[in-house]
């Protein structure tokens, strides 16, 4: 909203010399924030002029310049006529203008010089309104000071400052209106504010024009509302007010004041109808529209569009209707207007309309809104309309559009007035008044919240216990207390409110669950992995892709009734599916060894039926419980990936790529990290090639995922680079394992002995069953095995493996003897004999 400080001046006591920095300051204190400072564009000498000599002159193209002398009197410094050259034509010899001298800076950067032009030396420039910035005053041309200010031309010196007869040195201000204060998208309710926020005198300009406005009668111009049951239950309009001017001059200027009032807020001068229509709606904050009255019918009627019907608006554009739409129509037969958003072209104000039909009306703020939003179809009413318009000014505001057409543009207003009003009081509200206090953290009296209701215009009962506070009815926002106490804390000074940094209580920090997120996340990238987020949503034939059996649980997945794209419309079962394109595109650019990790939501299972609520009414409990029941588990999973070398070659030697090993050391390291030892078997797990990937286990033996290298079908399937490998974890069920209560181990004071043993097995077994029967076997002193060498070859036998261990014993309270020892590890092989049918290397 833009506020010209002199407009403003009209409502509210602002201070001479007010500047508009001082006045957006003062606004922000009352939450009207500064968007810009309008004005000022024009430095240098501006003056006025008198042309002495005019002199035209034919060029070789055909074109007609004039050379002119003007007195400027003393603001040349020589106080000698100044010579200029001009294009214009519409003035004479003796007529009194606007020069600009060299040295002057118009709007744009437009610097004045003296130069030579047409043959003469041109010492400045008679002034054109739209070379100012200013709306054309009717005269196409060059300003004519007397004509353009209603003043005789003895009144004018030549050499007088001409900037502040234009109102070229006023300044506006733009602030920012928030959408629950639709009032202040007025000159009214800005000043309202600006008296809030300093003080000064308001004078509310609706209050002479509603004593000034006639009541409604009989004469009339006939208006019916034909919407009994609205949209909602909201009758789409409770107020109509229709004024009648007859006999304007259609080719009536539009006054210079009234042209710059509405240039000054961001509009276009137009005619004086519009024009009119425009300031009163700048002014008061009630839209109005002015139709020719030659182009109606008998009756207007106020309803709800037809399936079909056309309306082509102002700006030219068909349109084809919606039922919801509510219109302004010509006996309800042919629609005039989209009643709030913009008027129809069949009966807009012409250069020929010499009779007006003013409308001032009130409706529903939701309905208009709805439409503008249909019909892409945003103005400066239904941005008014759809915030909240106050419904008793519509009177006042037709009475000022009427007496402005009928003093400049010389027609006779209509003893028929129509008001229709079916508008409702707003509702008291029940109020504690120490609320406020409670609320914003500052001892308000009961005085100071009752005068700051009473100055945004409440009525306040001081009742006991509860007040009685009825907000006015520019105000529709105020419906609650909250609202309210934020009108106490607004008024009071929001800089009134101290700060006060909150303290945070012990045991308010992060829940486990986030703590061993953040450690997985910050393990993986301290080693070099790099975090993604993708969006969770795949296709069709992802589980095709995967190679997950016809079977398999992960292809039960949820479809979303409506994708951001048709291509992607199932939630993603596996945190793997939504990676592969990442590591594609980054390989595609030119990163061939890369490693990434995501951690991220999975559903698991399919969603069920979800029952529905009235809207506005709380679910039972039944209901509640139905809602979540159908709601799929959503587990949430580290997945990661890698691509080309894991160690890079140099100077040092050749480098090494990623393999299946990298990809199970990931998954171990993540258990480190929670304090929790995974265990690993060979397993056959899509997506994974069935030789090269493991099953990651819990020490209570429950499943949470694989890692290995990825098939190469799925490799393909996606277009990634061979050998990528990679792996994907059910995190939840890891971390609520790592949430068990542990029990801490005393440190050992005695030594550590060991023994080393070579078993050979059938190439088949996997090296974890092989570990997993020595632990069972060696007994309690033993502290950890280590696989420390693997040897295939003719001395053990085709078909057969050789697997070394190193077994580290100690016990928490004596030196073990080289027989206990031996005795452990001899108790470890015969397990193992048991268990896969292994033998002694060399027995």
């Amino acid at each position: 909203m833009r506020v010209p400080i002199e407009w403003l001046r009209e409502y509210v006591d602002v201070p001479e010399g007010a500047t508009g920095l001082q006045v957006a300051a003062d606004l922000v204190r009352v939450g009207l924030e500064e968007e810009a400072i309008h004005g000022g564009g024009i430095t240098g000498p501006l003056v006025v002029g008198r042309v002495l000599t005019k002199t035209p002159e034919e060029q070789k193209n055909g074109k007609v310049i004039n050379w002119c002398t003007v007195d400027v009197g003393d603001a040349n410094g020589t106080g000698e006529p100044q010579g200029i050259v001009c294009g214009a034509h519409n003035f004479e010899v003796g007529d009194t203008v606007v020069v600009v001298l060299p040295g002057a800076v118009l709007p744009g950067g437009f610097a004045i010089s003296a130069r030579k032009t047409y043959g003469h030396l041109s010492a400045g420039m008679i002034c054109a309104a739209d070379e100012l910035g200013l709306p054309d005053d009717g005269s196409g041309g060059i300003i004519l000071l007397p004509q353009r200010l209603g003043v005789d031309a003895s009144t004018l010196t030549p050499g007088q400052d001409a900037l502040p007869l234009l109102g070229l040195d006023r300044e506006t201000v733009e602030v920012n209106v928030t959408p629950d204060r639709g009032y202040c998208f007025s000159m009214r309710g800005i000043a309202r504010e600006y008296g809030h926020a300093t003080g000064a005198s308001f004078t509310d300009p609706v209050d002479a024009l509603t004593t000034k406005a006639p009541a409604a009668n009989d004469l009339g111009y006939p208006v019916r509302v034909d919407d009994p049951q609205g949209v909602r239950g909201a009758v789409g309009c409770d107020r109509y007010v229709a004024r009648v001017v007859r006999g304007i001059d259609p080719n009536a200027p539009v006054p210079a004041w009234l042209a710059t009032a509405v240039t000054e807020v961001g509009m276009r001068s137009i005619s004086l109808p519009v024009d009119v229509t425009n300031y009163v709606m700048m002014a008061l904050g009630q839209p109005l529209h002015a139709f020719d009255l030659g182009a109606l019918g008998e009756e207007i009627v106020v309803r709800r569009a037809r399936a079909g019907e056309k309306l082509t608006t102002l700006d030219g554009v068909e349109r084809t209707l919606f039922a919801e739409d509510l219109l302004i129509t010509d006996g309800g037969a042919r629609p005039l207007a989209l009643a709030g958003v913009m008027g129809g072209s069949d009966s807009e104000v012409s250069d020929s309309t010499a009779d007006v039909l003013i409308e001032a009306a009130h409706f529903d703020p939701v309905s208009v809104a709805r439409t503008a939003r249909r019909h892409k179809l945003g103005s400066e009413a239904s941005k008014r309309y759809e915030r909240g318009v106050d419904p008793q000014i519509a009177a006042a505001a037709a009475q000022l559009a009427v007496d402005l057409l009928v003093q400049y543009g010389g027609g006779a207003v209509d003893e028929g007035v129509t008001d229709l009003d079916t508008t409702r009081a707003p509702q008291p509200i029940d109020f504690d008044p120490q609320q406020p206090t409670r609320l914003v953290g500052v001892a308000y009296s009961d005085d100071e919240v009752a005068e700051s209701l009473d100055a945004v215009g409440c009525r306040v009962e001081r009742n006991e216990p509860l007040w009685s506070v009825t907000p006015p009815t520019w105000r529709p926002d105020l419906t609650s207390g909250p609202d309210l106490v934020e009108e106490v804390a607004r008024l009071r000074g929001y800089d009134a409110i101290p700060s006060v940094l909150p303290r945070p209580l012990a045991g308010r920090g992060l829940t486990a669950s986030q703590r061993h997120r953040r450690n997985v996340a910050n393990a993986l990238a301290m080693a070099g992995l790099t975090e993604i987020i993708s969006l969770p949503f795949v296709s069709d034939d992802v589980h095709d892709k995967l190679g997950f059996a016809a079977d398999d649980a992960r292809r039960t997945s949820v479809r979303l009734t409506n994708p951001l794209s048709d291509e992607l419309p199932l939630i993603r079962t596996s945190v793997l599916a939504t990676m592969m394109d990442s590591l594609k595109r980054n390989v595609a650019r030119g990163f061939k060894d890369v490693a990434l990790f995501e951690i991220g939501l999975v559903v698991a299972g399919e969603a069920g039926h979800a029952p529905t609520s009235p809207v506005g009414v709380h679910p039972a409990p039944e209901v509640l419980d139905a809602i979540r029941s159908a709601v799929p588990a959503q587990p949430r999973h580290v997945a990661w990936v890698a691509a080309g070398d894991s160690e890079r070659k140099g100077w040092w030697g050749a480098g090494r790529g990623a393999d299946w090993s990298d990809a199970i050391a990931v998954a171990l390291q993540i258990g480190r990290v929670l304090g929790v030892d995974l265990t690993i078997e060979q397993a056959q797990v899509a997506p994974f090639h069935p030789g090269r990937c493991a099953s990651i286990a819990l020490p209570d033996g429950t499943v949470i995922g694989a890692a290995g290298e990825l098939h190469p079908k799925v490799v393909a399937a996606f277009s990634l680079p061979a050998r990528t490998v990679g792996g994907e974890l059910d995190l939840d069920a890891l971390s609520a394992y790592a949430e068990r209560p542990g029990v801490a181990s005393s440190i050992a004071t005695f030594p550590q002995a060991h023994s080393d043993v070579a078993l050979v097995v059938d190439a088949s077994v996997p090296a974890a069953r092989v570990e997993t029967a020595l632990r069972s076997g060696a007994g309690e002193h033993l502290e950890s095995v280590a696989l420390f060498d693997i040897y295939t070859g003719d001395q053990v036998g085709e078909g057969k493996k050789s697997l070394a261990y190193r077994l580290f014993f100690r016990s928490p309270e004596r030196t073990l003897t080289t027989d206990e020892v031996n005795a452990a590890r001899d108790a470890a092989v015969r397990a193992v004999d048991e268990s896969v049918g292994a033998s002694l290397r060399g027995a």
